[in-house]
């Protein structure tokens, strides 16, 4: 940027800031009025510049060079926009601010009238979202010169009247445009077809909704007229006939509508086809992977969440895991399958993903929302080309876009801290400080208080025989005790906790306890999706647990 706009931006700024100290008190209702004329006016013009500033940054750069996948993500990272708002601010920079031909020579925004209405402040946000709405609505049969036209009678109606009335114009004179409306078209139809699930919502209900082509309404009608018809698929009775025809008993005792039948089929439907052959999905067979934790389990409270993100109350993550079509993912301090493979492989095993996905729940780079079933895994600690072990603890999961981004390809590097969180370090331009771990799949690390103190490991005399770093999680589980560790340290007996805390003190719960590579049975607790360890619970000896393993607990 030049030194002008530079100079100008901090002008601009400083300006604000003395406005924003001005005593409002002393103003008339003509003065408040006025002053808020002006000041509406100016927030009417200021996306104008900043249409100027993207476009020359899309020329300047790519979204690779600056080390993201896209645009949005630019935006979204460097000044923490939503999805939405990126999309908006890109869409509108796109028809309203300047381009250029292939050959170089400047030319105007697709939309010129609306830019110059909104550079004089003349147009809300919300204006320029009906206009940009009701030029995209036109007919493709519209010449160019009646598109200008259009544009320009709708901008003279927009400076005088609401976003509400504004829209009740364009509507009337796209009707009068085309009142007979779009010719039926295979093409249309396609473009129209979808089918998406909302956001779940408080009480875990998922709305969905569908605009179904004829093809797909034809085989929905089938299914519906065979798994939907009454006394079909009722998981009110004892043993639901799934196939086949419904008793006469089960037939008066289906008192479900017409939606809620169609509902169960459809789950039916889903168990059906996940009991065949799919193939694989990221190493994994094509199943329903939910995670929960064994103190959920045992006390029956609590949820699980699906590989997708979904929450799942416990009593039917425990029914669910009688389904042989799907994987309960249990994990405790013992498991069966093998963990760590060090420079042995590069792929990571079925036991591992299945462990990456209990402890990850999705893509693990800050601001990413995919779910790990759309999730790949990758080397965390140290890439395999840079010598890096594909052992458990040093891999995440990582969305495959995001998973190129790392090291040379966008400038990214990944690190995994004590706790066991992996961490991504992005580029200087997208550095403005942001987290560097996901919270989206695990938001309960957010709500975990801080520890009062920072232990820092105890030393381990040289006298005594360091512990064996190449043990692996393949060990059997030994339920015999563990002798006592020789650790040498010397807490307080009387701790006064009115006092700041001793930088030598380190509790003796902590000992041995985080830190995999004592000799003590493996413990992996605290790398999974669990509270943080709290020192006043009492820890249940090893041979009380259940162990359920890394491999999955199948069945319909």
């Amino acid at each position: 940027m030049q030194a002008g706009a530079v100079g100008a931006v901090a002008a601009l700024r400083a300006a604000f800031d003395a406005f924003a100290a001005c005593d409002f008190e002393s103003l008339t209702r003509c003065e408040l009025m006025a002053v808020m004329d002006e000041y509406e006016a100016l927030t009417c013009q200021l996306p104008g510049p900043w249409h100027r500033l993207l476009a020359r940054l899309q020329a300047e750069a790519t979204p690779r060079e600056l080390g993201a996948k896209s645009w949005n993500e630019v935006l979204r990272i460097r000044w923490r926009l939503s999805t939405t708002e990126a999309g908006r601010r890109l869409g509108e920079a796109a028809e309203l601010g300047p381009r250029r031909a292939v050959t170089g020579e400047p030319l105007p925004p697709e939309l010129p009238v609306v830019a110059a209405a909104q550079g004089a402040g003349l147009l809300t946000a919300d204006h320029v979202k009906v206009l940009r709405d009701a030029v995209k609505d036109l007919p493709g049969f519209v010449d160019q010169s009646t598109r200008e036209q259009f544009e320009a009678d709708l901008v003279r109606v927009a400076v005088g009247v609401g976003p509400k009335e504004l829209k009740d114009t364009a509507a009337l004179r796209l009707f009068l445009l085309d009142q007979d409306g779009p010719e039926p078209d295979d093409t249309e139809r396609a473009r129209k077809r979808g089918l998406t699930a909302g956001k779940q919502c408080r009480d875990g209900m998922i709305p969905l909704t569908a605009n179904l082509t004829p093809e797909a309404a034809a085989v929905m009608e089938v299914l519906f007229a065979k798994f939907a018809a009454p006394g079909m698929c009722n998981p009110d009775d004892d043993e639901p006939c799934t196939s086949g025809t419904p008793t006469q008993a089960q037939i008066d005792n289906d008192h479900r509508s017409l939606a809620q039948r169609q509902h169960d089929a459809l789950l039916v439907i889903g168990r059906i086809a996940l009991m065949t052959d799919l193939g694989q999905l990221n190493g994994l067979p094509v199943s329903v992977i939910v995670r929960t934790t064994l103190q959920d389990l045992e006390s029956r409270a609590g949820i699980g969440v699906t590989g997708g993100g979904t929450k799942i109350p416990i009593q039917d993550v425990i029914r669910m895991g009688s389904h042989a079509s799907h994987y309960l993912a249990v994990f405790d301090q013992a498991t069966g399958a093998a963990l760590n493979y060090f420079r042995a492989r590069r792929i990571a095993s079925p036991a591992q993903r299945i462990m990456l996905i209990a402890r990850d729940g999705g893509c693990t780079k800050p601001g990413c929302t995919v779910g790990a079933y759309g999730c790949q895994a990758h080397h965390g600690a140290a890439d395999w080309a840079d010598g890096g072990d594909t052992n458990v603890n040093e891999m995440s999961l990582a969305c495959g876009p995001d998973n190129r981004l790392v090291n040379s390809d966008g400038g990214y590097t990944t690190t995994i801290n004590q706790n066991g969180d992996v961490e991504w370090h992005p580029p200087p331009d997208l550095d403005h400080g942001q987290h560097r771990i996901n919270y989206h799949h695990r938001p309960e690390l957010l709500l975990t208080p801080p520890p009062l103190h920072d232990p820092q490991p105890a030393c381990i005399p040289e006298s005594e025989p360091q512990p064996d770093l190449e043990r692996t999680l393949e060990s059997e589980y030994d339920p015999a005790p563990d002798p006592e560790p020789a650790w040498q340290f010397a807490p307080d007996p009387e701790p006064d906790w009115h006092l700041a805390p001793d930088p030598q003190w380190v509790p003796d719960w902590d000992l041995g306890w985080d830190d995999l590579n004592q000799p003590m049975p493996p413990n992996i607790e605290h790398l999974w999706n669990t509270p943080a360890f709290d020192p006043a619970v009492p820890i249940p000896e090893p041979t009380n647990r259940p162990t359920l393993g890394g491999r999955a607990v199948r069945g319909p």
